[in-house]
């Protein structure tokens, strides 16, 4: 069968600078903000014109750092509790033989000045640096099926599955983060966390984690049913990233 190679057409800017805790599907965190860049040739006003006047947009990617020489037939997604296997065509896992990725994001502007074109977009579920193979419009009578079934995922994951605690210099921290210009910090870190990024076979107590988002490692532990955000570091990117390993989605 003939093979096909497509060039990126944009880059996506995300608060993700590490795979662990990023949510396993777009829409699930409404503050997780960022753009998408439209690279040359195609950083052209009238290669976007009109789809300002949707509210969303359907991206496609390439899941670049999960990228490998083979394929296995099945997966094991989270939300199955990490121990059952399906078939990778069943499931959104980031490996699979074609690595491409499909999220639906928010579209809150579309940004054309000084020789580039932007989309800024919310309720991002992708790796920062993404390369990104193309954007649509999301068409909501064709792409919204109410009778459709979930299959295994039926409904959209508790998005506060978990309690989260702050210690009192953690939230000092993230204030202080918060007046350097990072709008609702705290509530993402929350939210994100709250999510329960943990492979299912980590569930010890006392184990320390850390989600990079921002330019900044937001530090937490379990205590019993509990993950408390002990610190707020800076930092880029989880060298490594614990999910690095990880079928997530879904």
């Amino acid at each position: 069968m003939e093979a096909f190679s497509f060039t990126p057409v944009a880059i996506a800017h995300t608060c993700y600078k590490a795979k662990f805790g990023i949510p396993r599907q777009s829409g699930l965190v409404n503050e997780a903000t960022g753009m998408i860049e439209f690279v040359p040739p195609y950083n052209q006003p009238n290669a976007v014109r009109g789809l300002e006047e949707f509210s969303h947009v359907w991206v496609l990617f390439v899941f670049h750092q999960s990228i490998r020489e083979s394929w296995k037939a099945t997966v094991r997604p989270p939300r199955l509790g990490g121990d059952k296997r399906v078939g990778v065509f069943a499931s959104r896992s980031p490996f699979r033989p074609c690595p491409i990725g499909l999220s639906a994001v928010r579209l809150d502007e579309v940004v054309c000045k000084n020789a580039k074109v932007l989309l800024r977009v919310r309720g991002m579920d992708i790796l920062d640096g993404t390369p990104v193979l193309d954007v649509k419009p999301y068409i909501p009578y064709a792409d919204s099926l109410p009778g459709a079934s979930g299959g295994f995922a039926p409904s959209a994951p508790e998005t506060e599955a978990m309690a989260v605690s702050f210690t009192d210099a953690a939230l000092s921290q993230c204030a202080a983060v918060e007046k350097r210009g990072v709008a609702d910090f705290t509530a993402l870190a929350r939210k994100l966390i709250s999510a329960n990024p943990r492979p299912a076979y980590q569930n010890e107590d006392g184990r320390v984690y850390g989600i990079f988002v921002y330019g900044y490692e937001v530090v937490w532990k379990m205590d019993g049913e509990t993950a408390v955000v002990t610190e707020i570091r800076h930092g880029s990117k989880n060298q490594g990233g614990m999910n690095n390993g990880s079928e997530t989605k879904i």
